[in-house]
């Protein structure tokens, strides 16, 4: 079931990324709400547009083996015991790989703000990312008095 579920954020991520791309256009932009627009802004670095000179192919290496080494760790746990923060961060990851194996970027696209300040464009992998890592990290601390999760 957690592979349906991967599949089915990945396919979300792509979808959303294709409509928001579509609906808005290069350098365009749409008011959702106050605080809220979709903006088209490829994102050739990583978080927040950090590391925009590294290049594609190192975030690709990157990007490949994390998904590896996640969806090992998520096939040998316990099929009772797989963290959903597993799912979200190999699914994060894997939105993010597809766009760089096919268009050599990132595409971001919901822009939070308030006022004029703005919080860095992201995506649905992004928020897939953050909450995986946070949950997993939870996780970390919340030990029972047997060692378990």
């Amino acid at each position: 079931m957690v592979w349906v579920l991967a599949i089915i954020l990945v396919a979300l991520d792509q979808a959303t990324k294709y409509i928001a791309h579509h609906l808005v256009g290069p350098d365009g932009s749409a008011r959702l709400l106050p605080f809220l627009n979709i903006v088209h802004l490829d994102n050739p670095g990583a978080a927040f547009g950090t590391l925009q000179h590294v290049g594609n192919l190192f975030f690709i290496i990157i990007s490949v083996a994390a998904v590896a080494v996640l969806a090992v760790v998520l096939a040998k746990s316990p099929k009772n015991r797989r963290p959903i923060g597993l799912v979200l961060v190999l699914s994060g990851a894997a939105g993010n790989l597809i766009d760089r194996l096919a268009l050599g970027h990132v595409r971001d696209f919901i822009d939070v703000h308030a006022g004029s300040h703005h919080w860095p464009a992201f995506n649905f992998a992004d928020s897939y990312l953050s909450i995986g890592i946070a949950l997993l990290l939870i996780g970390s601390f919340l030990k029972t008095k047997d060692g378990q999760n």
